[in-house]
């Protein structure tokens, strides 16, 4: 239950291991070159836009159509698969490990989606929150927002279609945003992070908690 969370287990494991290991995974089906070795540390995407790629991963070939995939986030290569170097792999498999150092930010939000009612999406698409949903977020904010079982919260938009995708969690305030309008979701992962109105001590309890543990650590 999340009003039973031990603080001080949750902040020990980051404090003793403050990553994230984010696997990446081969994007289609072909034959794969890795352009990096363990422990070479790679870089996000850069610039005012964003628009300065990452650190090359990977190349993957099909069909003589050669495409490199660039890292999205930065840290270290903690494994690489290289008995998939020169290799044929399907769509999915994994390739390489990425250690992200996580910031006071990152770790908080690792925290919360551990507490949070998570609201998955039901495909991979682009999402929008209804008319009615951003009306509301436009005017007073996200987490002055409340949702129950049954509301049309979220359009899903896939191959031109736009269908209204209705909320079956538990009732709450929408406390976090996963998604951006027009950006593709991959299916199952979270949309939005639903906090109940009488655990919202608890949420700050939390953020209070690791912004004063780390900030004294610094």
């Amino acid at each position: 239950m999340v009003n039973e969370i031990d603080f001080d287990e949750i902040l020990g494991k980051y404090r003793s291991d403050p990553y994230d290991y984010i696997d990446v995974c081969a994007t289609h089906t072909g034959v794969v070159r890795c352009l990096v070795a363990e422990g070479g540390e790679v870089a996000a995407p850069g610039g005012e836009w964003l628009h300065v790629p990452g650190t090359v991963l990977y190349e993957i070939t099909r069909e003589r159509n050669a495409k490199r995939v660039t890292s999205q986030t930065n840290g270290t290569i903690a494994s690489i698969r290289s008995e998939l170097d020169g290799k044929f792999v399907e769509a999915g498999e994994k390739l390489m490990t990425i250690r992200h150092p996580m910031k006071k930010k990152e770790i908080i939000e690792n925290i919360l989606k551990e507490v949070l009612f998570l609201f998955p999406a039901p495909e991979r698409a682009k999402y929008f929150f209804s008319l009615d949903i951003q009306s509301r977020i436009d005017k007073k904010g996200a987490r002055a927002v409340t949702i129950k079982t049954g509301d049309e919260i979220i359009i899903m938009s896939l191959m031109k279609r736009d269908t209204p995708v209705y909320y079956d969690g538990e009732p709450g305030v929408i406390y976090s945003v996963y998604f951006r309008p027009g950006i593709s979701v991959n299916q199952g992962d979270p949309l939005i992070g639903v906090c109940a109105q009488d655990k919202l001590p608890l949420i700050q309890k939390i953020i209070t908690r690791v912004k004063a543990d780390w900030d004294a650590e610094q």
